[in-house]
């Protein structure tokens, strides 16, 4: 009885540790998932989307980009360039 619990404890724990991942969510097509397409000379990302099915297509318009258009299934969004930080040297 005990071996029961144990085995089943573990096997939730992993279940709850590969959704907490994201990564599995996103490979069976339940989130959106965006990648970057393009980077331009200047840093800025053309980045392509597709929607998931829980939560529908992302939108980008809150980190600063813009619609850049749709082709198939992807929607395209143009960002600014990532901020990079530096090592301060001291």
């Amino acid at each position: 009885m005990v071996k029961r619990v144990v085995v089943l404890a573990v096997l939730v724990v992993g279940v709850m540790v590969a959704v907490k991942n994201g990564r599995l969510l996103q490979s069976s097509g339940l989130t959106a998932v965006c990648t970057v397409a393009q980077t331009a000379a200047d840093g800025t990302q053309l980045e392509a989307c597709r929607p998931g099915k829980l939560q529908g297509m992302p939108d980008l318009s809150t980190n600063g980009c813009r619609s850049a258009g749709s082709a198939g299934t992807y929607v395209y969004w143009r960002c600014p360039a990532p901020v990079a930080s530096q090592p301060s040297g001291r």
